[in-house]
């Protein structure tokens, strides 16, 4: 699986870990292991401009996803290989460090563990998972939170 990670936040981050739980996310979910996905980690400011372009938001948000064509994209065994053994695009989990660690404040938590929340979450949404109503929240948050337990599970051992 190819997982690129770029910090152009200016907030010391452990990259590592974050690649970590977005690779482990990706092996639960069965994803083809020729799948490739970007991180990017913002800064406040950049943050809110793409939240306002893309989403119509105000101000920063935490995580956005942005899917590649949903037909390239193999969703795991239970699908056939896209064409020519060719990479899957899934697509680009952009993370802003800042809105996290007030997030991780509020929350009780450290800043690194709302950033493996937050990567886990754009996994998902690239893998078209939504949580716009109730049902399709319960199934997301609770698959995330499934996800980052087993991750945690496997890095105390």
């Amino acid at each position: 699986m190819s997982i690129e990670i770029a910090n152009e936040s200016g907030v010391e981050v452990d990259t590592d870990a974050v690649l970590a739980v977005a690779r482990h996310a990706l092996d639960e979910m069965g994803v083809n292991p020729l799948a490739e996905l970007s991180v990017l980690l913002v800064d406040i400011d950049y943050m809110t401009e793409l939240n306002h372009r893309w989403m119509g938001g105000e101000g920063p948000t935490d995580v956005l996803a942005f899917p590649m064509d949903e037909g390239s994209v193999d969703h795991g065994p239970g699908e056939n290989a896209s064409a020519g053994g060719e990479p899957a695009l899934l697509g680009d989990i952009v993370l802003c460090p800042e809105v996290a660690a007030k997030q991780a404040a509020a929350a009780g938590h450290s800043a690194g563990d709302e950033l493996h929340l937050l990567t886990v979450h754009g996994v998902l949404h690239l893998l078209g998972y939504d949580h716009a109503e109730p049902e399709e929240e319960r199934e997301m948050f609770g698959l995330q939170a499934r996800l980052l337990s087993s991750w945690r599970s496997t890095r105390s051992r």
